[in-house]
């Protein structure tokens, strides 16, 4: 890692201020890769001492933290995320000591919110009410259908009923949390999905996020494309969604997420606003602002070689400064997934840019529906929403510079 004095020194930005601070803690180990994930998850090897194996990866994380200390030394953390692979694999004990060595560290706000990732499996569930006791305050727990057709389809390692108890056991421990689905699933009809967003609904989940299934590049399905239902039928999937969601008092708030008040997902809500966040973990990705610049780094991918680098104090595998032009996209990668959108007074201060320089932009997408404007105020409309895209593209520099969301 650099010394601290090479981020400070003068650049091309003004920021007039620093943004909120996330913290964003990767744990890569999950019982079994499915088929159309392209995260960074490791299935376990045969042999392993498991628990010595978390004892030493949490060693990695708070040497990984001291670390980076410098880079966000006197900055509060307003929220801690700590997803996976699958998370609940950890011994609550394990996850307890992060906690500890996280709150020693850095200075949380008050009601800080503190998500983990769980999965259904009944091996997690049992230690939901000990992940609570260790100082999670949200639970996110991967779902994705409740219909054992449909998840036997992903390849998830549990089924309905588990999902079923999974989010009952999460209800009790915890006063919010998040539940996943997925729609446009291999054989899916409108008819399941329906009963899949039903089932959700009946249990009064705070927030949901239900996300269209994409084949990534670099999985099973990519290589071996499953059957899925076509774009006409995934868009009538996803209007069903919305208005079954809103029938039951969960406003859409972001293009994937939905929640009661007071629900809303502290941690992504500060993504989707271009805060900042340091990444932690093997193949963890950050954005960090000082006052001249825009950092993002990544962590070491594979988890043996992240840990290495990690007790050693170099565990950042990349790292680069984000040029001014590329700002404006970046931002509005994040911005306009937000049904309220963002004043041009947060796109100043995040980027340190004049709104000057997305106005012929914004006047492309206003032109073309995509957007409307209320004095300061910039929204997505309907149609924004709809063709996110094409909007976010809009704000592309001219020399098509890459895109580094």
């Amino acid at each position: 890692m650099k010394d601290i004095t090479h981020y400070m020194r003068y650049g091309t930005l003004q920021l007039p201020a620093l943004p909120p601070l996330s913290l964003y803690v990767h744990l890569p180990w999950c019982l079994k890769k499915c088929p159309y994930c392209d995260f960074n998850s490791h299935e376990p090897r045969a042999g392993v001492d498991k628990a010595a194996q978390q004892t030493r990866y949490v060693d990695a994380l708070i040497q990984d933290l001291e670390a980076s200390l410098p880079l966000i030394w006197g900055r509060q953390i307003h929220s801690v995320f700590i997803g996976g692979g699958t998370p609940s694999l950890f011994e609550p004990e394990a996850i307890d000591r992060l906690i500890a060595a996280i709150r020693a560290r850095v200075q949380l706000a008050p009601l800080c919110e503190i998500t983990l990732e769980a999965n259904p499996g009944t091996f997690e569930r049992e230690r939901f009410a000990a992940f609570r006791g260790a100082g999670v305050t949200r639970l996110s727990i991967g779902v994705q259908s409740f219909n054992d057709d449909n998840l036997k389809a992903l390849g998830r390692v549990h089924d309905g009923a588990q999902a079923l108890a999974a989010v009952e056991e999460a209800a009790r421990s915890f006063d919010t949390f998040n539940l996943d689905l997925m729609y446009a699933l291999p054989g899916q009809t409108l008819k399941g999905l329906e009963q899949d967003v039903h089932t959700a609904l009946a249990l009064s989940p705070p927030h949901i996020s239900i996300y269209h299934l994409t084949i990534e590049p670099n999985t099973v399905f990519f290589k071996f494309p499953p059957k899925v239902p076509d774009e006409d039928s995934a868009w009538t999937m996803l209007d069903r969604i919305t208005e079954l969601t809103a029938g039951a008092g969960l406003e859409r708030y972001e293009v994937s997420a939905y929640a009661r008040p007071g629900h809303r997902s502290v941690h992504n809500l500060n993504y989707w606003q271009f805060g900042d966040y340091l990444g932690l973990g093997a193949g963890a990705h950050g954005k960090l602002s000082f006052a001249h610049r825009i950092i993002r780094q990544v962590r070491y991918r594979e988890p043996d070689l992240y840990m290495d680098k990690a007790l050693a104090g170099d565990a950042i595998a990349q790292e680069h400064e984000v040029v001014r032009k590329d700002l404006p996209f970046e931002f509005m990668l994040n911005a306009f997934r937000l049904k309220d959108g963002f004043s041009l007074q947060d796109f100043a201060d995040r980027t340190g840019m004049p709104p000057s320089s997305i106005s012929e932009s914004l006047t492309t997408a206003e032109k073309s529906g995509l957007i409307e404007r209320e004095g300061v105020w910039v929204r997505p409309t309907e149609r924004g929403f709809d063709f996110l895209s094409d909007l976010q593209e809009l704000f592309l520099p001219e020399d098509g510079g890459e895109k580094t969301s």
